[in-house]
């Protein structure tokens, strides 16, 4: 049998596909959510989750009650980050984690996962803390991933819309993709799609409080955590860059 023959018989078996095109961190972060959501529906009776609730959503009353018992405030220290693992049902749920997917996915490949996480959870809090200052008596509390993902969104309109940066290879010569740069804040003003975007994003959130004007009934959307987390990461993808 000829080695053409052998070849024809034995194929090289076809590099495998990965089941997730997503970055690892990514999906871990995605896995996290989904896995507490489904506790929160399927396992914990309705006791456990006001207990849940209580422990890891984000209460900016807690502040206030802080000034008669101090103890009331401790659970601050780690409610800024926790709340963004609790949903308030699947649909905010599929929105965050497709929200995520989008989003995170570029940060983390340019970055890495260390610097997508801490992006992430620094949002987090940034919403949280904008989110207090707008509801600081009222009594309501926070949940969801909307500040972090917001905030991975604000780091990503730094590069996205920026053109394709081409080099050549320093042994073939060749040209290769070297990525996209990470644009100044005159430059996102300069840049039409980045500027667009910024207004489009500013404009729908900070109209969510006329919603029930409108609407005539309360709309529950945590646009203090959107525009806090967004800016956050706007404002902080920068120290992630790497010198060239």
């Amino acid at each position: 049998m000829s080695e053409e023959d052998r070849g024809l018989e034995n194929p090289a078996p076809a590099a495998r596909e990965p089941v997730f095109l997503l970055p690892g961190a990514v999906t871990a972060l995605a896995a996290v959510m989904v896995a507490v959501h489904l506790a929160s529906t399927y396992i914990f009776n309705q006791e456990t989750m006001l207990h849940v609730l209580f422990w890891f959503a984000f209460q900016p009353l807690r502040i206030i009650a802080a000034e008669s018992d101090l103890s009331l405030a401790i659970p601050l220290i780690w409610t800024p980050f926790t709340h963004a693992f609790l949903h308030g049902g699947w649909e905010h749920l599929i929105f965050n984690v497709a929200w995520l997917a989008i989003f995170a996915t570029p940060v983390t490949r340019r970055y890495g996962a260390g610097p997508m996480l801490a992006i992430f959870f620094v949002s987090a809090a940034a919403g949280a803390a904008l989110f207090a200052a707008t509801t600081l008596y009222s009594g309501a509390y926070l949940i969801g991933a909307s500040g972090g993902v917001s905030g991975l969104t604000g780091a990503a309109v730094r590069f996205m819309f920026q053109p394709v940066i081409v080099g050549r290879h320093p042994e073939t010569g060749e040209q290769i993709v070297l990525g996209r740069r990470l644009a100044g804040f005159r430059d996102i003003l300069r840049d039409t799609r980045a500027r667009t975007f910024i207004a489009i994003w500013v404009v729908l959130n900070a109209a969510v409080p006329l919603l029930p004007l409108l609407a005539g009934y309360d709309v529950q959307i945590a646009w203090q955590a959107h525009l806090g987390g967004f800016f956050a990461g706007l404002l902080m993808v920068g120290l992630f860059e790497r010198k060239q």
